[in-house]
C-alpha cells in the first residue's frame, strides 16, 4: 500500500535537500581552499617528498565507501517498506562509519611511529598538513554520525516508509558527499606529493 505525501511536505523535503546542497557546496569550497594551501606549501624546502600514505588510511577509505553502499541499500529497502533490511543497512553504516574513524586514528599512530609528528619541534609541514586535512574531514564525519544516529532512532520509531524517507535520503546524500570528499582528499594526498 503506497502512501502519498501532501504538497506541503513535498515542498518542505525539497527545501531540506536544497539546504543540504548549499552546505555541501560551502564545505567543498573550504576543502578547495585547503588543497590550494597544499600547492603553495609544496614548494617549501622542508616539504617531505618521500611521504608514504599509511595502510590504515587505505582501509578507512574502503570503510567509508561501504558506508555509502549501506546508505544506498537502506534507501532502496525503505522504498520497498522493508524495515528489517533498512535496519541492517543503517546499523551496518554505523559500524562501518566507526571503523572509518578507528582506522583514521590508526593511520595517525603509524605516522607518529614513523617520526612524523603533527605539532611541536619534531613536526614537519607535510604531516601537519595531513593532520589538518584529516581532522577537518573527521569534524564533518562527526556531523554525519549525529545525523546517522537520529536517522536510526527515527527508523526504529517507525517514522520512515516507502512514501516518507526524507531523513534517510538526506543522510545518504551527506554520507555520499563525505565519501566523495574523502576519496578526493585521499587521492590528492597520495598522488600530489
Amino acid at each position: 500500500m503506497t502512501k502519498t505525501i501532501s504538497p506541503e511536505i513535498a515542498q518542505q523535503n525539497r527545501s531540506y535537500k536544497l539546504l543540504l546542497i548549499v552546505a555541501m557546496v560551502s564545505m567543498t569550497m573550504m576543502f578547495a581552499g585547503i588543497t590550494s594551501a597544499f600547492f603553495v606549501s609544496k614548494s617549501r624546502v622542508d616539504w617531505m617528498k618521500d611521504f608514504v600514505m599509511p595502510t590504515p588510511f587505505f582501509i578507512s577509505t574502503i570503510c567509508i565507501v561501504l558506508v555509502s553502499v549501506c546508505f544506498f541499500l537502506a534507501k532502496k529497502a525503505i522504498k520497498k517498506d522493508n524495515q528489517k533490511s533498512t535496519s541492517i543497512f543503517l546499523l551496518g553504516a554505523l559500524i562501518l562509519g566507526i571503523a572509518f574513524v578507528v582506522f583514521q586514528f590508526k593511520g595517525f599512530e603509524v605516522m607518529i611511529s614513523q617520526g612524523n609528528y603533527f605539532t611541536g619541534p619534531q613536526s614537519n609541514i607535510t604531516s601537519t598538513f595531513l593532520y589538518v586535512v584529516v581532522v577537518t574531514h573527521l569534524a564533518h564525519v562527526a556531523g554525519g554520525f549525529i545525523s546517522l544516529l537520529i536517522i536510526i532512532y527515527n527508523h526504529f520509531k517507525q517514522k520512515y516508509n516507502s512514501s516518507q524517507f526524507i531523513g534517510i535520503e538526506l543522510g545518504a546524500m551527506y554520507w555520499h558527499f563525505l565519501d566523495f570528499l574523502w576519496i578526493y582528499l585521499f587521492l590528492f594526498l597520495y598522488f600530489f606529493k
